[in-house]
């Protein structure tokens, strides 16, 4: 399967999560989702990262992660282009693959993955980067599922 990075947008994105992106204006923008848990037990969890960038394009990939019970922020610091592939969950289980979307994000647009939203793990592409990650943890297996996908890739104009 071959998915084609489109452009981050709110209305593209809306059915995996939100946009995280500063106001144009002087200003602040409240982003509530991105603080949503299903689990009365789960605290919130505030990481981190810096992730180099990826070898070579296209992206190739057999794995995808969902947090079942948690949105899962990603808002950067410092960073290049990255992408952002996901998909819904499947009434069979899994990722749905075949409903599979790539996006391309610019350096200062961030995404709330919602709760039960199947992700490819974080991937950067233009140089080294550095990410706040906010979610929720109970420090159970149903913190974070990875799953075995048909080989895909992830194409970048």
């Amino acid at each position: 399967m071959i998915l084609r990075a489109e452009p981050l947008t709110s209305a593209a994105f809306l059915p995996f999560g939100e946009v995280i992106e500063c106001p144009a204006i002087p200003g602040r923008t409240y982003f509530e989702d991105a603080l949503s848990s299903l689990r009365p037990g789960a605290r919130p969890s505030l990481s981190l990262t810096v992730k180099a960038p990826l070898a070579a394009l296209p992206l190739l990939s057999t794995t995808m992660e969902r947090h079942e019970f948690s949105s899962q922020s990603f808002v950067p610091q410092e960073a290049g282009r990255w992408l952002a592939v996901v998909a819904p969950h499947a009434s069979s289980g899994g990722p749905d693959m075949a409903r599979a979307r790539a996006f391309l994000c610019r350096p200062d647009q961030g995404v709330t993955y919602g709760a039960n939203v199947w992700h490819h793990p974080f991937t950067v592409l233009d140089r080294t980067a550095r990410f706040v990650i906010v979610m929720w943890r109970d420090g159970t297996s149903t913190d974070e599922e990875f799953a075995k996908v048909a080989p895909f890739s992830v194409e970048v104009a």
